[in-house]
């Protein structure tokens, strides 16, 4: 596994390879050991699976708040994504700077979004699909979002936003004064 650092610190890529043959192909989605560095003592307590039917539709953007903060693990499995990270965490050199990531099948590649960082992502092709590894378990009085065309972000989505849940089209716009999460 290879892995490549962003301009947002925590936020990494991490690349794999494919092995392909006439019988089809294998790739490792996870791996402790090769991944140690970036987890830390973390645990995966929690494995979701989404799909998103429709291309242009737009899921996000979430976090949950300490103390159920949680660091998230995302590689898409069928289709093409858009992937994005917003970094929320008070007095972070990168505070609401955000981070996108093309994710697909094919480059085999996962996206680390750490503890106080908001991610959403919209789905470039029909019917994609998300695998999410998380180290803290869902909680719901925990959980917190943001505009995906908040102004303060102005988070350059490649297409016109569609099909946004009743939930993510609630989201309030971040006030004057938001000074972030504390991790």
């Amino acid at each position: 596994m290879n892995v490549i650092q962003t301009a947002i610190a925590g936020v990494v890529v991490v690349e794999t390879r494919t092995h392909a043959d006439p019988r089809g192909a294998f790739t490792r989605l996870y791996c402790a050991r090769s991944l140690a560095d970036i987890i830390g003592p973390r645990t995966i307590l929690q494995i979701n699976h989404s799909r998103t039917a429709l291309a242009g539709a737009v899921r996000g953007m979430h976090f949950q708040h300490p103390p159920h903060a949680e660091m998230k693990l995302v590689r898409c499995v069928k289709g093409r994504v858009w992937d994005v990270v917003v970094d929320l965490r008070a007095g972070s050199p990168t505070f609401l700077k955000w981070h996108a990531q093309g994710l697909d099948m094919e480059s085999a590649r996962m996206l680390v979004i750490p503890e106080g960082c908001a991610h959403g992502f919209q789905a470039l092709e029909a019917d994609s699909e998300l695998i999410y590894l998380h180290t803290a378990f869902y909680t719901p009085s925990s959980e917190a979002g943001l505009r995906h065309d908040d102004p303060k972000l102005g988070i350059r989505w490649p297409r016109e936003a569609v099909e946004l849940s009743p939930r993510d089209r609630s989201h309030p716009l971040l006030p004057a004064d938001y000074a972030g999460i504390q991790v």
